[in-house]
């Protein structure tokens, strides 16, 4: 026991595990690091072969390995070229790396081995293993084009996408300078803007916004977006470029402005158009009025039965021509002519549109729920709820009409409603009836233009609602439509 004595003082300090092992193998020493890294007990591992220590399949060589060793002692790493494996007492196995160092002592020689349990390390190396590989899997799938410099503008990588975009392989890019792919004025700033940037720091990338230009090895430019990251590798400052051909936004872009121009135009036009044909027509229907209105009216005694019949259906198709041309008036300047948005109190609004209205005898309207104030153009709102609730007096076919005018709300929006007994609408006709000039009943029975509804629709739309009818055919009808509480911006539900 004289070896040990003489080594245990340094074992027992040394924070590393540490065994010392004798010329057959059997260990005489371990400290405590080397019982805990191991998972044995106090003086578990004395007089045991060093091969309790290692897994079964590397064992029939470490005899060998040993006894080379004794033969020429000098401290050496153990195993070099093959990864070293320990084995815990409960059989786990774990990577390790041993050196080794010769202990001569009066008993003969020794070797103390100190062992360092390498599992954090080889995780890390693996964990970098399967990143460089999901990085390289990124670079070499990677829709844009992916190009890396270094502090000089010397091009080291450059991946497939970006060989596709330029038009060269990366073997014809490499070494040289990145500039290269660049048309004027950016090629002759570009090393200048660099050098600055690695002597000041200064961020500025040349052209509008983000935006420059490539070239192509064909010598086209296109445009294209350009995001730039840098990275240290040691003392190297590298840069990596991320390109996307913007080619067919910039076109899609273009065909967006030029139909919106169009657009414009077009609407300029309308406007135009529409104010000539108010003036140019309502004027002769005025005129065709009166006169209708004096022949009616003077001549009255000179008509029979059938020519008082057809004067009464002259001067209503005047008065329809003339709501019919106020309606497109109405319908072409929703969402183009626009007012004020101010708070409207509802109940008040409803009430007014009926007193205008003056509904027959026997017709009873009422307003079931209170109604919100909401911030809208008063003339718009009063649109929708007078087409919903003249559409309800003028088609209504019983003596005891009824209308019931109603709110909900529903979070983030209200949902209105206009209720009436009346004759009801088959469900073939629910998207119809929303249509410019679509009426259900003969114009001659009743007057209608057909752009009530439709511009209902338009209104509610224009303020991101939805409007829709349930109906039941002799038991009436119901129109819905809700509005957004904060008008003009998006319900998601709709």
């Amino acid at each position: 026991m004289l070896a040990s004595q003489s080594f245990e003082w340094l074992l027992s300090s040394a924070s590393d595990p540490m065994l010392v092992v004798d010329a057959r193998g059997r260990i005489i020493l371990a400290n405590a690091p080397a019982e805990r890294l191991f998972g044995y007990a106090p003086d578990e591992l004395l007089g045991q072969p060093i091969e309790a220590l290692i897994p079964e399949r590397f064992r029939q060589h470490h005899g060998e390995q040993r006894d080379d060793f004794f033969e020429r002692p000098h401290p050496r790493p153990m195993g070099i070229g093959i990864e070293l494996h320990g084995r815990r007492r409960d059989g786990a196995e774990f990577p390790v790396e041993v050196s080794l160092s010769p202990l001569q002592t009066a008993e003969g020689q020794l070797v103390m081995a100190t062992i360092h349990d390498i599992s954090a390390r080889k995780r890390a190396e693996q964990d970098l293993l399967e990143s460089e590989t999901r990085m390289r899997a990124i670079f070499e799938t990677a829709v844009d084009a992916i190009i890396t410099i270094d502090e000089k503008g010397i091009v080291e990588r450059m991946n497939p996408a970006a060989e596709r975009i330029f038009g060269y392989r990366e073997a014809e890019v490499v070494g040289k300078n990145v500039s290269m792919l660049m048309p004027s004025p950016y090629r002759e700033a570009h090393d200048g803007y660099l050098a600055r940037y690695m002597e000041t720091g200064e961020k500025r990338i040349i052209g509008k916004g983000r935006e420059v230009e490539g070239k192509r090895k064909d010598g086209s430019v296109f445009p294209m977006d350009l995001a730039v990251a840098e990275m240290k590798i040691g003392t190297r400052r590298m840069f990596t470029g991320l390109v996307r051909d913007i080619t067919e936004r910039k076109q899609a872009e273009e065909r967006a402005a030029q139909l919106l121009q169009e657009v414009t135009s077009a609407n300029e036009e309308l406007t135009n158009f529409a104010y000539v044909v108010s003036h140019d027509l309502k004027a002769p229907l005025r005129a065709i009025g009166s006169l209708a209105d004096w022949l009616a009216t003077d001549y009255a005694d000179k008509f029979n039965e059938e020519g008082k019949e057809h004067m009464r259906l002259l001067i209503n198709r005047v008065h329809r021509m003339s709501g019919l041309i106020d309606g497109i008036l109405q319908y072409s300047r929703v969402g183009r002519v626009r007012e004020a948005q101010l708070p409207v109190d509802l109940n008040k609004l409803v009430k007014d549109v009926i007193d205008l209205l003056a509904p027959a005898e026997g017709m009873r309207i009422t307003i079931d729920t209170p109604l919100p104030t909401i911030v809208a153009e008063p003339t718009r709102i009063e649109q929708v709820f007078h087409n919903l609730v003249s559409n309800a007096i003028k088609y209504m076919d019983k003596p005891a009409g009824e209308i019931h005018i109603g709110c909900q709300d529903e979070g983030r929006r209200w949902r209105f409603h206009v209720a009436d007994n009346g004759p009801g609408i088959e469900e073939r006709h629910f998207e119809r009836i929303f249509q410019l000039f679509q009426t259900l009943a003969p114009r001659d029975r009743v007057e209608s233009t057909g752009v009530g509804l439709a511009l209902v629709k338009k209104i509610v739309e224009m303020y991101q609602g939805r409007v829709w009818v349930e109906s039941t055919l002799g038991a009436g009808t119901t129109f819905w439509f809700t509005l957004p509480k904060v008008l003009g911006k998006r319900d998601a539900r709709h």
